[in-house]
């Protein structure tokens, strides 16, 4: 349906009654017309959203069968039937496995052959797996539920017990269970209303949960003991701090339980030596406000034979971080940050980012230019321990490069290889030897060639004279690149995050073929705010200066219409969450630029959320955008960049917009999107929304319905680019 149609009247979207409610801070008042849309439990809102997804599939109703060919090409390119490859734990190889026609994963495993069986199986995809044992059926699991996801799975160590915890409603809060995997039944332990990331203590009795407070905050820590009443569980570790997330896990050497706990800019751990479940956890360094760490547990040779030390990545008085090495804090003690050892300096070329320990070797995960990389240092079998760290890479300039250090005693270590033309890969790596074996590279059926398609970074210049990267993929045979710029502009898709500290890196999609096949441009502006370029980059687009993520974007799309790449009409903006505010902000900035915006489950009602502390994520969220409430400056550029309260009255210049979301989002709450668009919608832009009334932040669960989601948007996005016939 044209925009003529949508804008005249002829189906217009649902009229969303105006209800005024006034909102006065710091001495602005902002009249909130459709504020009423948060009451999730009234029947007059459901209705809203539900008469709001009708006349978005109506106005969709024309790409019914470019959505049903979108789907088939994702099905058709996809190994429905396919396994992973398998990683040793104690005396088993674990892996998970699909099957063509069911939407989720099964896990399983199969024994080792022996202490030496350090080389995992080569599994065919639909041949049975000798003495495989099904550990969760994921599929059965899910009968007879709309959504369904996994938020803890564990084994004990002699492989008796899994724990297991599933989320049915999307809101992401776990029931926690308990199998016996002899019998495959479940044991009488049930807990409620868990967080992700239970585990069980080394002993096989105990396991450790995390509870969620009003605000969704992982806050609590308990021990609960198998075969005991929920009402005896212990609170070992509780952070009322509302700023701060709590984690717990254990350490890769299975000698220490872990508390982690972060805020945006600090953090602290907790250690408990695992042999001893219930004891008292120690601090490792006291939180200090704006210093992150973390803490790895390594076994090192020294003078007089192994010695255990933590491995602290660090930002104290080093911005992008260094690494050290300590001796391990006796009880009633904690690291002393001076009488460590710096092992790996810092260097501001470099972002240390992770550390990985094993017995026989360390691995360091770091960027450098915009790009993921990973090092590997092989332990001496005595001291002293000299830090040079071999860098892993495959020589091509936009790759992705993972190394997983695996459990403890593994020999060798799996890396993980990908590049916007280059399908998931998993190696094993000699670390003696540095030689490499392809275990498994994603399959992409129908005769997928590599070569057809390339990849190409170019730099934007932002408002500042800030040299911004974007990375590029296209097809070869849609692109004529004779004189080393586009010929001709083409169609393009261009995503954009620019929160957090998260870096986009490359990496292969078999959803996005059907797009770059049709010949669509992707690309991603690596704007500030995320972590491509270290933490000053992160820095320079957060707090006051987000404004700036916003610029960057605008940027980007302006430098690829200048250097033909495309035009404003041939380019629609993508992005989702954070991404979402990035893309419903530079609309605002530059709705000349877009002939279309995809944002999904976007963050675009920023300013109210972070005004209500009883919000979910709200308080724990002020360092990353500053404290609107307590702070009239935070206030005022809030309200200067908030999509939300910065549409214009009239907005129909404006490009074509479709914002997804979920009704159960806990992160994004579903009426950011429904006040946004219904702001848009009154403002006389062509703007719509399609909710999921069954999913979560993450949308909607099960690989087909990802599918579909995916197809339905990539139809709507083909569409909007004059490509719908393709």
């Amino acid at each position: 349906m044209s925009d003529a149609l949508i804008s005249s009247g002829a189906d217009a979207p649902p009229v969303t009654p105006r209800r005024p409610t006034e909102r006065t801070f710091h001495g602005d008042t902002f009249v909130d017309d459709y504020e009423w849309l948060r009451a999730k439990d009234d029947p007059e809102v459901v209705a809203h959203l539900e008469a709001q997804n009708a006349w978005t599939l109506r106005q969709q109703e024309h790409l019914a069968p470019l959505r049903q060919t979108l789907f088939d090409e994702i099905k058709g390119r996809t190994q429905e039937t396919d396994l992973s490859v398998p990683s040793r734990d104690g005396d088993w190889w674990y892996y998970a496995r699909t099957v063509e026609g069911k939407q989720y994963p099964i896990h399983a495993r199969y024994p080792a052959a022996g202490p030496d069986d350090w080389t995992p199986r080569v599994l065919e995809p639909g041949v049975p797996v000798p003495g495989e044992q099904v550990l969760l059926d994921q599929n059965v699991e899910a009968e007879g539920h709309d959504f369904f996801a996994l938020g803890s799975l564990d084994v004990t160590d002699d492989g008796t017990l899994l724990l297991y915890a599933t989320d049915t409603a999307g809101d992401e809060r776990y029931t926690l269970r308990v199998r016996d995997l002899a019998t495959g039944e479940d044991l009488p332990d049930v807990v409620e209303q868990t967080a992700p990331g239970a585990l069980f203590a080394p002993d096989g009795e105990h396991v450790f949960y995390l509870t969620l407070d009003e605000a969704w905050r992982p806050w609590r820590v308990w021990r609960h003991r198998l075969g005991t009443p929920g009402s005896d569980d212990v609170v070992v570790f509780e952070e009322p701090d509302e700023r701060y997330w709590v984690g717990v896990g254990l350490s890769r050497s299975k000698k220490y339980l872990q508390i982690e706990l972060g805020s945006k800019v600090t953090s602290e751990s907790w250690l408990l030596e695992a042999d001893d479940p219930t004891g008292e956890f120690r601090v490792v360094w006291p939180r200090r406000e704006g210093v992150e760490y973390s803490v790895e547990h390594a076994v090192l040779p020294g003078a007089s034979g192994p010695e255990d030390r933590l491995l602290i990545l660090h930002n104290h008085d080093a911005l992008d971080f260094e690494l050290v090495s300590s001796p391990v804090p006796a009880p009633g003690g904690s690291v002393d940050p001076a009488a460590a050892e710096v092992v790996v300096p810092h260097d501001p070329a470099v972002r240390l980012e992770g550390v990985g320990a094993s017995a026989r070797y360390i691995v360091l995960h770091y960027r450098r230019a915009a790009i993921s990389r990973s090092a590997v240092l092989q332990l001496p079998a005595s001291g002293p321990v000299t830090w040079d760290f071999e860098e892993l890479s495959f020589g091509r300039p936009l790759e992705s490069v993972g190394a997983g250090v695996g459990t403890w005693e593994q020999p060798n270590l799996k890396v993980g290889y990908t590049s916007f033309v280059t399908p998931q890969s998993l190696y094993l790596h000699d670390v003696a030897s540095g030689e490499r074996t392809l275990l498994k590279q994603q399959p992409v059926l129908g005769g997928y060639d590599a070569d057809d398609y390339d990849q190409r970074r170019e730099w934007a210049t932002a408002e500042d004279g800030t040299r911004v990267p974007i990375s590029l993929v296209w097809r070869k045979d849609t692109v004529d690149l004779t004189d080393g710029s586009p010929a001709a502009p083409r169609p393009l898709l261009l995503y954009g995050y620019g929160a957090y500290e998260h870096s986009i890196d490359p990496y292969f999609s078999i959803g996005r073929l059907s797009l770059l096949d049709r010949g669509v441009v992707f690309a991603i502006a690596h704007v500030r705010g995320g972590g491509e370029m270290g933490r000053a980059w992160y820095d320079a687009g957060k707090l006051a200066a987000k404004r700036t993520t916003f610029t960057d974007f605008v940027a980007c799309g302006r430098h690829l219409v200048d250097a033909g790449w495309t035009a404003a009409d041939r380019l629609v903006a993508d992005g989702g969450s954070a991404g979402g505010l990035l893309v419903g902000a530079a609309v605002n900035l530059a709705p000349e630029l877009f002939a279309g915006v995809l944002a999904g489950v976007p963050f675009v009602d920023a300013l109210t959320s972070m005004l209500d502390p009883s919000l979910p994520l709200t308080v724990t969220e002020w360092d990353e955008w500053g404290d609107p409430l307590h702070d009239p400056d935070v206030y005022a550029t809030m309200r200067s960049y908030s999509p939300y309260e910065n549409v214009p009255d009239d907005a129909s210049h404006y490009p074509r917009i479709l914002a997804t979301t979920s009704f159960n989002d806990t992160r994004v709450l579903y009426v950011e999107p429904a006040k946004w668009v219904a702001r848009l919608q009154a403002a006389g832009a062509p703007a719509m929304l399609k909710i999921e009334m069954s999913a979560g932040h993450g949308g909607v669960s099960g690989r087909y319905a990802a599918w579909e989601q995916i197809a339905f948007e990539h139809a709507w996005v083909l569409d909007v680019l004059g490509l719908a016939d393709r």
